[in-house]
């Protein structure tokens, strides 16, 4: 009898180690996200599963091109992914098929080159121009057509923001780290 309780306190021991040990990992600084919907196609497809970095934008500042994970605006509930274009205090212009960034490096604008991660000919529809305050990003989805993103519904704060996309990790075999 006395070795059935060794062995049940050893399992608790194991358990609680575990969960001591996952659970900070899992709440502060990986996340894991299922891509739903063909906003990022053909870069993210649905039902993909990522793992999100929750550490780096507490060390610094997100960057134009990076791909994040956040809480949508209009309902906190819900968490999205796109891509970030447009910085804090910049300018952000849609316009004949373009995205246009205004700051004072570049007063004149300049015209982002994405054919790193758009398809080639896609059409970006829906003219705007937006003025981006402090802790303020301009996102947009890769599949242009198919996105709801800044253009709809404004301007994406810093606070709503839960990490980088840092890994892909399903299906096995498109896996990769960003």
């Amino acid at each position: 009898m006395k070795k059935f309780f060794i062995f049940i306190w050893e399992i608790v021991k194991i358990v609680v180690i575990s969960l001591a040990i996952i659970i900070p990992i899992r709440y502060y600084l990986v996340q894991p996200f299922f891509v739903r919907g063909a906003s990022m196609e053909p870069n993210f497809d649905n039902g993909e599963y990522l793992v999100v970095d929750e550490l780096s934008y507490r060390l610094r500042e997100p960057e134009r091109g990076e791909v994040i994970v956040f809480k949508f605006p209009k309902d906190p509930s819900q968490y999205y992914i796109k891509r970030i274009i447009g910085l804090p205090k910049e300018t952000v212009e849609v316009k004949n098929n373009q995205v246009i960034i205004y700051s004072q490096e570049f007063p004149e604008g300049l015209v982002l080159d994405e054919s790193a991660y758009l398809i080639n000919g896609q059409y970006i529809w829906g003219d705007v121009k937006m003025v981006l305050g402090e802790n303020e990003y301009f996102v947009l989805g890769d599949n242009r057509g198919a996105s709801s993103d800044s253009r709809q519904w404004g301007l994406l704060s810093s606070k709503n923001i839960i990490g980088r996309v840092w890994v892909r990790a399903w299906p096995f075999d498109k896996a990769e780290v960003f």
